[in-house]
């Protein structure tokens, strides 16, 4: 996903996230089988992604700083009670200016990026850059601080969490080679800036550099994409009449390879729905995800894709 001035990518994302596509261009028409062989690999791939020690499943808690000090451990006594660990970890200090930083208890076992030490500057996720966010371990969790317009939160993850040590896997709808929808590229010249909601109730403003164009049931629909970075594959945030019953009702998430041609030129994209996927908030309540705007929400039933996860918090 695109990285937003909020973080989402994820947020939005940090692997498990970033369930990308793999047609090449919308020149290249596969076989039903071979339609059913990638989505087949592509969902193997994307229980990997989502299952991985440090993927979505892990996740124990999202944990908003207040300014000044904030105490964190397991006892009830902290500021941030924590689901693992030791009953005080330590203090994260957040100021004025946004800057993090966190003081071990002296015997607590907490290591930062690796290394022992007594305390250090968190580097959120947003200005992190490819390095990555200052991580605290302490046992098999640990935290990082993330950014999200502004404020500050403490994401908290273990292996040994119950979302994740009793996943239920995912169901799907059966894969059906008709919903590979080659649809067409429309760009928007200048581009057009569209609110998307999220689930903390924050709204950002993403830049959608076209949209895409395709016909169903002898009607015509459009989904409007954003990208999480330049260059990088078209993102859609979307639901349709299924939402809310078969599918997770905030949203479901589809990445498309750009078209061939470009951004800026008419063309092709894949929309293959095979691959419509269910976002983090689906599996936990600890993510900041997208919902889908009011212009990607289809009067029709997307029956392709994740089905509404069995052991879904809401």
């Amino acid at each position: 996903m695109r990285r937003l001035p909020l973080a989402l990518a994820l947020a939005l994302v940090l692997g498990v996230s970033a369930v990308h596509a793999t047609e090449p261009s919308a020149s290249h028409q596969p076989s039903a089988t071979q339609v059913v062989m990638q989505v087949e690999q592509w969902r193997a791939d994307r229980i990997k992604r989502l299952t991985a020690p440090d993927g979505w499943l892990s996740l124990i808690g999202l944990e908003w700083l207040h300014e000044g000090a904030n105490r964190v451990g397991a006892a009830a006594d902290n500021d941030i009670v924590l689901k693992a660990g030791p009953d005080h970890l330590g203090v994260a200090t957040l100021t004025a200016d946004g800057t993090v930083r966190f003081t071990a208890t002296p015997g607590s076992g907490a290591v930062i990026d690796g290394k022992p030490a007594s305390g250090a500057v968190l580097v959120d996720d947003v200005h992190a850059g490819e390095a990555g966010p200052t991580t605290v371990h302490f046992g098999s969790a640990s935290f990082y601080v993330i950014d999200r317009e502004g404020r500050k939160g403490l994401r908290v993850k273990d292996p040994q969490a119950e979302t994740r040590t009793h996943f239920l896997g995912i169901d799907y709808f059966p894969i059906n080679p008709s919903w590979r929808i080659v649809a067409d590229w429309v760009p928007f010249h200048p581009v057009h800036t569209l609110e998307i909601g999220t689930a903390i109730g924050t709204i950002d403003k993403v830049e959608v550099p076209g949209k895409a164009v395709f016909h169903r049931e002898g009607r015509t629909f459009e989904l409007l994409p954003y990208q999480e970075e330049p260059g990088g594959e078209l993102f859609f945030v979307m639901a349709d009449r299924t939402s809310g019953k078969e599918t997770y009702g905030a949203a479901r998430f589809l990445y498309a390879a750009l078209p061939a041609g470009g951004l800026d030129k008419p063309g092709a994209v894949v929309l293959d729905f095979n691959r419509a996927y269910n976002p983090p908030c689906a599996f936990t309540p600890f993510a900041t995800c997208p919902l889908a705007p009011p212009e990607n929400r289809l009067d029709i039933a997307v029956t392709a894709g994740e089905k509404k996860y069995a052991g879904g918090h809401h």
